[in-house]
């Protein structure tokens, strides 16, 4: 016969393996007597788990949903799977990738090493179709994750835009997903100041186990912050155009950061950059309206390039 504490887990296990449980059939799986099985139900409740009893025959318990969520009990397979779950769905861009994550790093702690292992084997077993981003190392995502819940300096090797490594020792603060990658913002102690990481250009050390006190940064501020620093801290190319088109309409199309300066009802100037002309050229041209090229030739060198790409498309003779 199982010991108390041991039957209770157990009970629990069998609560959330199907909805309704009969008084005999618990009975039967735990070996116990009807009675026992009404006291560990009992044990249950005192504990904030909601187990609702129906008299009668067809009467039994089952587990209902309650205003706190209780700890869930996981076999070995299911853990599994639910990481490996966790860890698709942070990198899908379906709007919970942060939730998803944090959720993921709980797991991951309390995850057995055959566990892990088994969790390690799938995502090295499973290929993906690359695109144009970079693919992200869950396990590098997870450290970081780890990092910032457990308020403790991180140390990782960085590969910066040129080719060239680093070493860097941080106080990571947040994570942010903008599109398909990931950014951290952390407090860099060897420069003193607040710096931008992509993780997939990061490969953490092994876990320092020095804690450090978050520092303030308001959460509205975060993505702001985070989304100009990697906009124009990257720009290689710089450009300021005349746009015939309201500021406000302006705006609500560009998705990324820019300084706009309203020129009158129907035009404003907008400043902005990137580091590939040619795909700003072809992004800009889905604002639907006049553009006039103030300052940068790279943009308008490749406004140039691309007016005769589409003009070669539409069958008309090539310009010089």
């Amino acid at each position: 016969m199982l010991e108390t504490s041991a039957r209770l887990l157990e009970l629990l296990s069998l609560l959330q393996l199907k909805r309704d449980w009969t008084s005999s059939e618990l009975s039967g799986r735990l070996g116990v007597s009807a009675r026992t099985v009404r006291t560990d139900i009992s044990r249950l409740r005192s504990l904030g788990y909601p187990v609702d009893a129906r008299p009668g025959v067809a009467g039994g318990y089952r587990l209902a949903a309650g205003t706190a969520m209780p700890p869930l009990l996981l076999d070995d397979d299911e853990a599994v799977a639910v990481a490996v779950g966790l860890g698709a769905v942070a990198t899908q861009g379906l709007g919970v990738e942060e939730t998803s994550l944090t959720a993921l790093a709980k797991l991951e702690q309390v995850l057995p090493s055959r566990l892990r292992r088994r969790v390690e084997a799938v995502r090295e077993a499973t290929s993906v179709v690359q695109g144009a981003v970079p693919p992200l190392d869950l396990a590098a995502l997870g450290a970081v994750a780890a990092a910032i819940r457990g308020h403790e300096r991180l140390r990782f090797g960085y590969t910066k835009p040129g080719g060239s490594e680093t070493a860097r020792h941080t106080e990571p603060q947040r994570l942010v997903t903008w599109g398909s990658l990931w950014y951290l913002l952390a407090w860099d102690l060897d420069r003193d100041d607040w710096r931008v990481f992509r993780v997939d250009r990061m490969v953490p050390r092994p876990p320092t186990g020095a804690r450090f006190r978050r520092r303030v940064i308001p959460e509205d501020k975060v993505v702001d912050y985070v989304v100009r620093r990697i906009s124009k801290g990257a720009w290689q190319y710089r450009a300021r155009l005349l746009v015939h088109a309201p500021a406000a309409q302006v705006a609500a199309k560009l998705v990324v950061p820019v300084d706009i300066e309203v020129v009158d009802e129907s035009s404003c100037r907008v400043e902005l950059g990137s580091d590939d002309p040619d795909r700003l050229a072809l992004w800009l041209t889905q604002l639907d309206a006049d553009i006039e090229v103030i300052a940068g030739d790279e943009l308008a060198e490749a406004f140039d390039r691309l007016a005769r790409r589409f003009r070669r498309a539409a069958g008309g003779a090539p310009t010089a």
